[in-house]
Parts: C-alpha cells; structure tokens; sequence
C-alpha cells in the first residue's frame, strides 16, 4: 500500500501480522502479533516517523508500518452495513 494512500482518520485492514506489535503508549509496549486479527478494521489515530501509523483496534492502539495495512474503501464500509442489516 502507498503511505499517500493512508492518511489520519481513515479506516485500514489488517492485511498481514507484523513479527510483533508495538503499542502506542507513551512506554511502548511490545505485544504478540494474534492480538489483532488478519482482517480486523481499525482508525488510523495519527502519522509517526519512520513509515508508522498510529491505529486503533478494538484490542487497542499499535504501531503498524504502512506495508501491513490497507485503506478500505468507503464503498466497502457501506456494504458490510448493508449485509449486516440483512441478517438481522
């Protein structure tokens, strides 16, 4: 994924497991990477140097590089809405 791609408050997909997960505490923690599941949704918090993005998942806020995320599409987000209503 291109990092112009991806920018502050937008939605990404886990696309594949860093060897570890760094969260975004001010003393960062390193965290095993089945914390976050492959193809779990999160919100892009912030930019930080070195290629990271400060996410928030639902387990809570990482530190991932770009090459394991992708954006998702808005389009998509409204689909999955949609699907989820229909088995309601």
């Amino acid at each position: 994924m291109d990092a112009l791609e991806i920018t502050a408050g937008c939605q990404v997909r886990l696309v594949s497991h860093p060897p570890y997960l760094k969260t975004a505490d001010p003393m960062p923690m390193l965290r095993p990477p089945d914390i976050v599941a492959i193809g779990e949704e999160g919100t892009v918090i912030d930019r930080r140097p070195g290629d990271y993005w400060g996410v928030r998942f639902a387990r809570g806020v990482f530190l991932l590089e770009s090459q394991y995320l992708e954006r998702v599409v808005p389009s998509e987000i409204i689909e999955e809405k949609k699907l989820s209503k229909e088995e309601e």
